[in-house]
């Protein structure tokens, strides 16, 4: 509540500063004095009202808001919260405010009349000593709070707040209440309250002081949040409390307490009546107490509705969560047997839901049924664990078992399982047991068979053919075993060399050299294997080899050493042998050559041999590597060549590896600078005769040929040219000499000494009647021997011989320089 009121000015304005309607309906928060009724009051002032009002809010500049009226108690304290604002705008401050109680209206004078109880003046700055009953707590510009501390029973009344503000006045007015206790706080319930779910409660207060510190507390445990309202609307404390409520809620009592922890002590409290809505809450009462009975007596149950709200209006049973047909609050069971037992309980409904009662187990006692032997595995195997348990159903649980093994009983077992660790052969038999509890024993209903079994036993394989075996023969082997529980099913073996690796026999088809050991498995629900037996297959040496050391190239006239090597034999005597090129060369193990030479190159084998075969390495190909040796020049056409043909020199060669480099040189060890292995010569010219050799190169050295003499014949134009020269000059040399005797006898002495000369430094003809085609190796280097099909009737040979000078030699020298390479 707030309240919003307007200033008048002086004079009978102030008259109005009363209760007085505003235009828009609002009051002010002054009173009119009660000098008439008021609706007398109205009547004759009615249009003297109207006339001022307009006047009052016409000439109004203030608008306060504050609490219309205000609660405490006496020692407490009075918190006023109060705002103004002029209407006019800015600018507009208050001089001076003075608060007045029980406040009345002097119309003569125009002024207020009453127990002032503040006056200050708002220009200066002076503060409110604290020590005052009264203190301003706002300012001169918006606000106007008030502070009274501590506040009596006799302050209650009408409280007036003077202010002006240059020639404006207005006077506010607001109610304070006080009590000589502390009232009751408020309780509000907004909701119906169902349980579990959540509800809200509120508490309120309408005081709230700074000073004076009050706090509100709750009998019931839950969420609570605290707030205090100082605002001009409202001045409160609050407290809100959330919790869920549960049915015994229901009918009980909230307090909401307003607690001074000053004085630690309860100034006031307000109580109110919770109304829970819940499903009924119900028990059941068992008649006997315990529901613990013997077969064949009775049970009453009662089933207890302890609250509900709203009341309940229907009653079901249930037995392990069944519906039963029986209705109403109390179930008989008369002569109850061993299928009565079981949880037992009731539901009751209303119109918020239904609910269930504990569960109440009822125990029908009865002594054991006939005891029967269950046996765990079923299947029972040798040298497992063994697990025997005695079922026999009874209430309460069998106490006591005795056990019995072929009806003879079996000291010191009394448990309700009977284990054997290791069961053997020997514990197979009958298994029974008889249980007791304490209504008396029962009775044996029927015996358990213990049937041990086992795997096969003294598995064995056993080869069929006891001979020796060869490699390539066929085997059988066959699986027997002393004794099986059960009987054995089936056969397995490990060799891969059958075909049915199911029956009892097995038959190996051509058996192999490494023929691992072989074992069988026999079978009935468990396999045994028997220990594994050789074969010892007989085979001819394997995996022959040769090993050579040095393992490196061999060069001639170097150390080899030749091994023969066999991975396995059996049997382990063998024999050795050596072949080279097909050709048996010798016995032994090992192939030694101290020095090693190009003959020894070949193929080469060794052979091992047993008593069942032999067996042969690899060809081993022994490559021995040497310097080039016998070197000869070969010349063709072999026998000579024609000047003006081909002439084809080969330097043939024996070297392992090959040659790489050849050299040519004549007969005079000239460097011919040529270096294939053939040098041919097209055309061949008569300075081409003579004789040749070659060198020949690989990486482990070098050799030269011998030298090969080149003859070159003659062609027929040549010797018809130079016989015909050759006559040519004899006849001419004839007719100077008698020309010469013609003209003087005393010259003949000189010109038989220049007949000498050009005998000497000229040519000298004849011709041999030979039939040799070839010139003798006597003759010097110089000769050339020429050869004539044509003339070979009338001439063998026309040999010429010219003395020599410089110039000649460097004339051959430049014709057999070119060379052409075949």
């Amino acid at each position: 509540m707030r309240i919003q009121g307007k200033g008048v000015g002086i004079g009978a304005q102030e008259e109005l500063s009363g209760r007085c309607q505003r235009p828009g309906g609002s009051k002010t928060n002054s009173s009119w004095p009660r000098l008439l009724p008021r609706h007398s009051t109205m009547h004759l002032l009615g249009p003297s009202l109207l006339l001022l009002e307009y006047l009052a809010f016409s000439d109004s500049a203030w608008n306060f808001r504050h609490p219309k009226t205000l609660y405490a108690w006496d020692g407490a304290c009075v918190w006023i919260p109060c705002t103004y604002s002029s209407v006019k705008g800015g600018g507009h401050t208050l001089d001076n405010l003075t608060v007045y109680h029980n406040f009345t209206y002097d119309k003569k004078t125009k002024h207020y009349n009453g127990t002032i109880l503040y006056n200050k003046s708002l220009k200066t700055k002076e503060s409110t000593p604290s020590q005052e009953r009264v203190q301003f707590l706002g300012n001169n510009r918006n606000n106007c709070t008030l502070l009274i501390n501590p506040v009596k029973v006799n302050d209650s009344g009408l409280l007036g707040l003077r202010v002006t503000s240059g020639t404006d006045k207005w006077m506010a007015s607001l109610n304070l209440s006080i009590s000589e206790s502390a009232p009751q706080p408020h309780i509000e319930l907004h909701q119906e309250i169902r349980e579990d779910q959540e509800v809200t409660v509120t508490c309120s207060l309408n005081f709230a002081c700074r000073d004076y510190q009050v706090h509100l507390q709750w009998s019931l445990e839950g969420s609570v949040t605290t707030s205090t309202i100082l605002s001009p609307e409202r001045v409160a404390t609050q407290s809100h409390l959330s919790f869920q409520p549960k049915w015994t809620h229901d009918g009980k009592n909230l307090t909401c307490q307003l607690w001074d922890p000053m004085k630690q002590r309860i100034l006031s409290e307000k109580t109110v009546l919770l109304e829970v809505k819940h499903a009924p809450n119900l028990e059941i009462q068992v008649s006997p107490q315990e529901a613990i009975v013997t077969e064949g007596e009775s049970v009453t149950m009662r089933c207890q509705v302890i609250s509900s709200n709203p009341p309940h209006w229907s009653v079901s049973w249930f037995k392990d969560r069944t519906k039963l047909k029986e209705q109403g609050t109390t179930l008989v069971l008369p002569e109850v047997t061993r299928t009565m037992s079981g949880q037992y309980t009731c539901q009751v409904s209303n119109d918020v839901g239904s609910r269930q009662s504990d569960v109440v187990d009822l125990q029908v006692h009865y002594p054991p049924e006939p005891s029967w032997v269950q046996l765990s595995p079923s299947s029972i195997k040798e040298g497992v664990t063994v697990e025997l348990t005695c079922m026999s159903v009874a209430n309460p649980p069998p106490a006591n078992y005795t056990w019995y093994f072929n009806e003879q009983e079996i000291p010191g077992k009394n448990g309700r399982t009977f284990q054997i660790p290791q069961v053997l052969v020997k514990h197979a038999g009958r298994y029974s047991c008889l249980a007791e509890n304490s209504l008396g024993p029962g009775s044996v209903d029927r015996e358990a068979d213990l049937n041990v079994q086992y795997p096969p036993k003294g598995v064995t394989t056993v080869i069929q053919n006891p001979t020796p075996i060869r490699e390539g023969d066929s085997v059988t082997l066959s699986c027997t075993f002393n004794s099986s529980n059960p009987r054995v099913t089936r056969y397995n073996w490990n060799s891969p060399g059958s075909q049915d690796h199911t029956s009892q026999k097995l038959t190996i088809q051509k058996v192999t050299w490494d023929a691992q050991p072989v074992k069988c498995e026999a079978c009935n629900q468990w396999c045994s294997w028997s220990p594994s037996v050789n074969l010892n297959v007989l085979y001819a040496p394997r995996d022959v080899n040769i090993q050579i050391s040095p393992n490196t190239e061999i060069q001639s006239e170097k150390r080899v050493l030749l091994q023969c090597q066999y991975s396995s034999s059996r049997p382990a005597d063998v024999h050795f042998f050596w072949k080279k090129d097909g050709s048996l060369l010798k016995e032994g193990k090992t192939l030694t050559f101290g020095q090693i030479f190009p003959e020894d190159s070949g193929t080469y084998h060794c052979l091992v041999n047993n008593s069942i075969g032999q067996t042969s390495s690899k060809a081993y190909e022994l490559q021995v590597l040497y310097a080039p040796r016998r070197l000869r020049v070969s010349i063709s056409p072999k026998d000579g060549v024609v000047e003006g043909k081909t002439a084809v020199l080969t330097c043939e060669s024996d070297a392992n590896p090959p040659i790489s480099h050849y050299d040519w040189f004549d007969g005079k060890n000239q460097d011919l600078h040529y270096y294939g292995q053939m040098l041919r010569l097209e055309p061949v010219k008569l300075q081409h005769a003579g004789s040749y050799w070659c060198r020949g190169t690989n990486r482990l050295g070098q050799s030269q040929s011998p030298p090969t003499t080149l003859t070159v014949y003659y062609s027929a134009a040549t010797i018809s040219r130079r016989a015909a020269l050759g006559v040519g000059f004899c006849l001419a040399i004839f007719l100077l000499a008698i020309w010469g005797v013609k003209l003087q006898r005393s010259w003949k002495r000189i010109q038989r000494q220049q007949g000498l000369q050009e005998s000497s430094s000229g040519q000298s003809f004849f011709v041999r009647n030979l039939k040799a085609r070839r010139t003798p190796q006597a003759e010097r280097p110089a000769s050339l021997g020429c050869y004539n099909p044509v003339m070979e009737d009338a001439v063998s040979y026309a040999t010429l011989s010219f003395p020599l000078g410089e110039t000649d030699t460097r004339r051959l020298s430049s014709v057999m320089t070119p060379w052409r390479m075949v």
